[in-house]
């Protein structure tokens, strides 16, 4: 990025902040973070959206369970939400934000600096995908995780579920609702007497041993292969990934986490830092898209409500009734950060 922009000089306990300040910078554009935006530029506060591209869902075709976007592609949800906030004068900056300094100062990646009141990490995570052969390149596609997303479209198929996550077996449990045809592959799982006998009560059936690899004929999942060589044809797999948090912004601001690892927030996203908020599947590893959508919104309600009693705060401490206007003003030009 290029041209110059003044740093934020925000007091996090006083409230104060530069004329040239955003009052909300947005990390991530996913639709935590676009539906955040969306709410903020409809209350006429001046937002900055950054993000660097590479959302969790974009190996997935489409998505599901998203009253009016049923069956719509990540992308041009995406595309259409980029198109509506910049609609109403959001700035949009394709760029990684490295750092967030107490302040708060956003650094993005090159060096440019944009200033904030208040930020809203909306950063996602990331899928840590079991080291078996096939199931990098399948993902999205016929290995799966989340049934509401995608089990109904293989609804009354062949389905599997490997054994690499103690969410698994729940995990088969869940996906019977969809097909009468589960097999739950133990592999690397040590499946206790009570959970056998549960499996066996819903008719899911265990296949023992080790995974090999999924088998694919041409572009489509044939079945999965043990490492005695015995192929179970599956039509898809269903699978319960690690999943990472993006949150090293957060943490690095000093948000709290839970006994889990994950950064805790209150029913509206405020996390434990003043002027902090984290939306979507940053703080909330179950949040659907549409569920994700719906954080961004209701963090944008309460944080609007936020500024406007620091909005208050400063008027009549500065004894006029001049305030900040409610307007979109022009882009700041981003300056690079010193080296100091």
């Amino acid at each position: 990025m290029s041209g110059t922009t003044n740093n934020a000089k925000n007091n996090v306990k006083s409230g104060t902040f530069d004329d040239d300040a955003y009052d909300v910078v947005v990390v991530g554009a996913g639709a935590a973070g676009l539906s955040a935006a969306l709410v903020l530029a409809r209350a006429r506060r001046r937002v900055a959206v950054v993000d660097a591209g590479g959302p969790r869902n974009a190996p997935a075709a489409h998505m599901h369970g998203f009253l009016s976007r049923d069956g719509m592609s990540p992308a041009d949800l995406l595309a259409v939400g980029r198109a509506e906030v910049a609609g109403y004068g959001v700035d949009l900056f394709e760029s990684r934000v490295d750092q967030i300094d107490p302040g708060f100062s956003v650094r993005l990646d090159g060096g440019a600096v944009l200033g904030a009141r208040r930020v809203v990490v909306a950063t996602g995570l990331r899928d840590e995908l079991p080291a078996i052969p096939g199931v990098r390149e399948r993902w999205g596609k016929d290995l799966l995780f989340c049934p509401y997303c995608h089990a109904y479209e293989v609804r009354d198929q062949p389905i599997g579920v490997l054994g690499t996550h103690p969410g698994a077996v729940r995990h088969a449990q869940l996906l019977r609702q969809w097909s009468h045809d589960v097999v739950f592959f133990a592999h690397t799982l040590d499946l206790g007497a009570e959970e056998r006998e549960q499996l066996a009560a819903r008719g899911i059936v265990v296949a023992e041993g080790t995974v090999k690899r999924l088998v694919t004929d041409g572009d489509r999942l044939r079945g999965v292969e043990l490492v005695e060589g015995h192929v179970v044809p599956r039509s898809a797999v269903f699978v319960f990934p690690h999943m990472v948090p993006h949150d090293t912004l957060l943490t690095g601001l000093g948000c709290e986490r839970d006994l889990n690892g994950w950064v805790t927030t209150d029913n509206a996203g405020r996390t434990s830092v003043f002027g902090v908020w984290a939306v979507g599947n940053v703080s909330d590893a179950k949040a659907l898209v549409i569920t994700a959508a719906g954080q961004g919104a209701a963090a944008a309600f309460v944080l609007n409500h936020d500024l406007v009693a620091e909005d208050v705060d400063r008027a009549v401490k500065d004894g006029s009734s001049s305030s900040r206007e409610p307007q979109h003003l022009p882009r700041p030009v981003p300056r690079t950060a010193s080296s100091g």
